[in-house]
């Protein structure tokens, strides 16, 4: 992403905070996995959307109209011996030239400035609750203006939540943000085909996750979440991620691997015959599932509301089910009545972005939000049966889920993993090699 792409989005921000404003970031803590074993350091989105900056101990501040700078950084300074353990440090200095940064500061020197530039300040915009150690600084830094305040130090008297402006920013991608996503989902499809081509009787499900994960390390992405590879009943499991368990010839195994690159997610989902070939059972249902994807795909274009991509997906389902004497009723009755969830218990889709589940309002003043060029999107609808269903036994064990990225345009649905075959002649024809 180029620095123009931050600077524009910065801007933006800015002029809803206002001159009597000023937003403040913490990027996201360093986390620890065991001991003193760190996770693999990940900004806050938040953050990095507005600076593409990626160290950790680092403090965003935007202060709009500020005649000596209007973005603030607050970052580690240079130090020799840590960056012999843990790689190089950006610093001060190379914040302002490789960052676009107006000023930049040592993190340490933050308590003896900061509150000087908020003081200057009527409304503080910031997240409240997302990191509770930070959120001890924000109070101490206004407990101490109050306590100035009869010597005529001045304290900001409203503080707002910055979520609410920032993550309305973040729902709509820029062409920038697409080109990211889009190269997001290709590496995704890549690794698909890689595991379709690779799939048999006998692998576990971690071989075919490991397939997953070398794709996207060779492509210089990284897992976007923690894979699903599930086979057999554990297809049912909607969050499944043990993938420990062994394919069976006659099987179905799903699959919902999907990568970040460059900070974008992306998110697919397939389901596949371990033997190659489809059961007539599983080619029933899956043909529902299809159907139904494609209904709600068609619906997710600008002027439809959120939940229509669901509600079409949701008439195709029951009417299949129907259909295939899984469900007994007129389809008005048995939608009426969401006799379909027990077989389909989830929503249709959710944002995509930075985030897998990324930000932004399903409602607007309790009315589904419009769908607007720009948003992106995953539609995913599913039908699980489980082994303890109560329906005929040579439909059990049944999990299908059909899952791409979509990106709602002024030209239709752009479907951002369309080089993912998901008919089923077509699945059989790329697993046969």
């Amino acid at each position: 992403m180029k620095p123009e792409e931050f600077a524009k989005r910065r801007k933006q921000l800015m002029r809803m905070v206002g001159d009597d404003g000023i937003a403040i970031l913490p990027n996201a803590p360093v986390r620890n996995r065991s001991r003193d074993i760190e996770y693999k350091y990940r900004p806050d989105s938040d953050f990095y959307y507005l600076t593409g900056f990626a160290e950790a101990d680092a403090v965003a501040v935007l202060a709009p109209g500020r005649g000596s700078g209007e973005f603030l950084l607050f970052c580690r300074e240079r130090d020799l011996l840590r960056e012999q353990w843990d790689g190089s440090i950006c610093g001060p200095e190379r914040a302002i030239e490789l960052y676009a940064a107006d000023d930049a500061f040592p993190i340490d020197d933050i308590d003896d400035i900061l509150p000087g530039i908020m003081e200057s300040r009527s409304r503080v915009f910031y997240t409240m609750g997302a990191y509770k150690e930070f959120d001890v600084h924000i109070g101490e830094w206004i407990n101490s203006l109050r306590s100035r305040q009869i010597s005529g130090a001045h304290t900001p008297h409203e503080y707002v939540a910055l979520d609410h402006l920032l993550h309305d920013m973040r729902l709509y991608k820029s062409r920038a943000e697409i080109s990211t996503m889009r190269k997001s989902a290709k590496i995704a499809v890549e690794a698909h085909k890689r595991a379709m081509q690779r799939v048999e009787a006998g692998m576990y499900e971690y071989e075919v996750e490991a397939e997953y994960v070398y794709e996207f390390r060779r492509r210089q992405a990284a897992v976007s979440y923690n894979p699903i590879v599930g086979s057999g009943v554990n297809a049912c499991t909607l969050h499944y991620t043990r993938n420990n368990s062994r394919l069976e010839d006659g099987d179905l195994v799903l699959i919902d691997a999907g990568c970040e690159y460059d900070f974008y997610a992306s998110d697919i989902t397939r389901t596949i015959p371990v033997s190659g070939r489809y059961s007539a059972e599983q080619k029933a249902i899956y043909e529902i599932v299809l159907e139904a994807q494609i209904a709600a795909i068609e619906k997710t274009v600008v002027g439809n509301h959120w939940n229509d991509p669901h509600d079409a997906a949701v008439r195709i389902i029951t009417k299949g089910l129907k259909k295939l004497g899984l469900l007994e009723g007129s389809v008005n009755s048995l939608l009426r009545d969401g006799a379909y969830q027990e077989f389909f218990m989830t929503r249709t889709g959710h944002w995509l972005g930075m985030d897998v589940h990324d930000v932004g309002d399903y409602k607007v003043s309790d009315e589904w939000r419009m769908l607007e060029s720009g948003m992106a999107t995953t539609v995913e609808p599913g039908i699980y049966i489980t082994a303890d269903s109560h329906i005929p036994k040579r439909w059990r064990n049944i999990g299908i889920r059909i899952e791409d990225d979509v990106v709602v345009t002024t030209d239709g649905p752009d479907i951002l993993s369309k080089g993912l075959v998901k008919d089923t002649d077509d699945i059989e024809r790329l697993m046969a090699g």
